[in-house]
């Protein structure tokens, strides 16, 4: 028993002793053994398989959701005063400084954007930017443009009727029209003053100059010529047709030939009756007498006599109107001849006159007179065509495009106008971004996109343009770098919808531009499958079994994310499902 006990433990021992050995022999390498185990496996091959799906190429671009159509707005004159100059300088030189800063958020056409010492600056819709301020008789096209916005007759005329439209606006929204300044309304009365001075002066040089002994009798005698000439064209003028004696001798002529009428109608009538014959009698009655011959021919004596006693009256009337005539032809040369003397006596006397006054040491000092007299009333004229009520060219802001929005406020309370005051942009959204050179060759307005948010939401846009169109105005600066040399094209895009865009304003966006796409499904590989042989034909290795390979000749389209179209040149070497090489290793 005891002698089986010992043998149980040697076998156990020897076992134990056995079993580490070869746990040890099992982590013991050779350094032959070890070179063995660090060599590279046996080369095999890589493969894709060749799927068959519509591809579309896109551009790829990282953009930033904004508001559309940025823009800077700065103010191009003075808010208040009479003046237009630029600058911060204010009405009498007081800054410009900034009572109510621009708010943001909606911006419609005629409202106030901000306030400029208490004075309101107006947004309105234009193309052409304020760049002057609108004063009475002012003329161009910003005039046209201004009158538009107040909705009067475009004369493109600073006028009376823009003048009244103009105060109504101001009224209407609590302001008053710029009216002529302090230093305005002395400037008009100081032009004033230097005309009224003028003719004083013009006055009395030509009162001194008339009053002169080489003059004054000169003058005298041009006066006496001047009365004279007036009474005989005044003498002319009321010359009457007749004389007083004409007139009574003329009717007395008429009424004899009103007598001879009546004279030879009592003639006439009691001859007519004398030639009746006698009434035809009806009973026995005692005949009339008949009237002898003789009675008959002395009524026509009579008649005849008083026939030419109307003639001889007649042509007495017509005698004497003749001669009348005549008279009166023969005043009135008489009275044309008086006139023309008398002219020509004016005329003497004022070129003795006229030549006197020139030779006169006075003459000088009217002439002089005259002429500061001229040039101060053209002052005045010239400075009242611009007096009265103005806008002043800071009180304006147009915008290409109304409503919009301001979007950011440059200025605050109490900030003087150095620059840019606010940023207004469209109300709609857009995501602006850059793509490089080369791929902005592809890219074309109107191309299809799809924007891609942070949480992965995916939307429709559109892209609205590329290179020097995608600016925004805050983007140009003086001098335009060439776009091939910088490497980037700026590239703007139009979400298809605004809806839950607002909260997103300012985030970035990824934003694929598709820029073609196969008209159906088609076969596709990767890229690095295909491969160019030394006969310049592309190619694809199908994969068989045992790292065999065929190659394919096939013919490539269209590019897309890392895979391109390709159809084999003959038809079935290729196969949705087949493998085809994209690497040897």
């Amino acid at each position: 028993m005891r002698r089986s006990r010992v043998l149980a433990l040697v076998v156990a021992g020897v076992l134990v002793i056995a079993g580490v050995g070869w746990v040890v022999a099992s982590r013991l390498r050779s350094p032959a053994d070890e070179a063995a185990s660090r060599r590279p496996p046996k080369p095999s091959l890589i493969t894709a398989p060749v799927e068959r799906r519509k591809l579309t190429s896109t551009v790829t671009v990282s953009g930033t959701l904004t508001y559309g159509s940025p823009l800077p707005v700065t103010l191009a004159g003075m808010v208040g005063g009479s003046g237009g100059g630029g600058g911060i300088g204010g009405a009498n030189g007081a800054p410009q400084r900034v009572t109510t800063a621009p708010k943001p958020g909606p911006l419609r056409a005629g409202q106030t954007l901000m306030q400029v010492n208490g004075r309101p600056v107006f947004a309105l819709r234009g193309k052409k930017p304020m760049y002057r301020p609108l004063v009475p008789g002012t003329e161009g096209k910003d005039v046209e443009q201004l009158q538009r916005a107040l909705r009067v007759k475009a004369t493109g005329v600073f006028d009376a009727a823009t003048v009244a439209a103009v105060r109504r606006w101001y009224a209407k929204r609590g302001y008053k029209a710029q009216e002529p300044d302090l230093e305005a309304r002395k400037n008009l009365q100081q032009l004033r003053q230097a005309v009224q001075t003028a003719k004083e002066t013009l006055a009395a040089d030509r009162k001194a100059l008339n009053e002169g002994l080489d003059v004054r009798p000169l003058r005298i005698r041009h006066d006496n010529a001047r009365r004279d000439l007036k009474a005989a064209e005044k003498a002319l003028e009321e010359a009457p047709e007749m004389t007083p004696e004409q007139d009574t001798q003329l009717a007395a002529l008429r009424r004899a030939v009103r007598a001879a009428e009546e004279q030879v109608l009592t003639a006439e009538q009691a001859l007519a009756e004398a030639r009746k014959p006698a009434p035809t009698p009806t009973t026995t009655v005692t005949p009339a007498p008949t009237p002898s011959a003789v009675d008959t021919s002395l009524l026509e004596m009579k008649a005849a006599n008083a026939r030419q006693d109307l003639d001889d009256a007649r042509q007495a009337v017509a005698a004497y109107e003749e001669q009348i005539r005549v008279e009166r032809d023969k005043r009135l040369e008489e009275l044309r001849k008086a006139v023309r003397v008398a002219k020509e006596a004016e005329a003497t006397a004022a070129q003795a006159l006229s030549r006197a006054r020139k030779v006169s040491p006075l003459r000088q000092k009217v002439t002089h007179s005259t002429a500061n007299l001229a040039d101060a009333q053209a002052l005045l004229a010239e400075f009242r065509k611009t007096y009265g009520v103005s806008v002043p060219a800071g009180e304006i802001v147009f915008l290409p495009k109304l409503p919009a929005r301001i979007d950011k406020a440059e200025v605050k309370p109490g900030d003087t106008i150095e620059g840019k005051v606010a940023t207004v942009t469209s109300s709609t959204f857009a995501v602006t971004g850059s793509v490089e050179a080369k791929e902005a060759k592809l890219l074309r307005a109107g191309q299809e996109a799809s924007m891609e948010t942070m949480d992965g939401t995916q939307l429709p846009a559109t892209l609205s343009a590329v290179g020097e169109a995608a600016k925004t105005e805050e983007e140009k600066p003086d001098g335009e770098e060439n776009e091939s040399e910088t490497g980037s094209v700026p590239v703007l895009l139009t979400p298809g919808s605004s809806k839950a865009l607002k909260s997103l304003v300012g985030s970035p966006m990824t934003v694929r531009i598709s820029v073609g796409s196969t008209e159906g499904e088609v076969l596709a590989v990767p890229v690095t499958a295909v491969v160019t042989s030394a006969d310049g034909r592309p190619r694809v290795r199908v994969a068989l079994d045992g790292d065999r390979t065929r190659e394919v000749e096939v013919r490539a389209g269209l590019t897309a994310d890392g895979d391109v179209e390709v159809t084999p040149v003959r038809a079935g070497d290729l196969k949705e499902g087949d493998r085809v090489v994209v690497s040897d290793a």
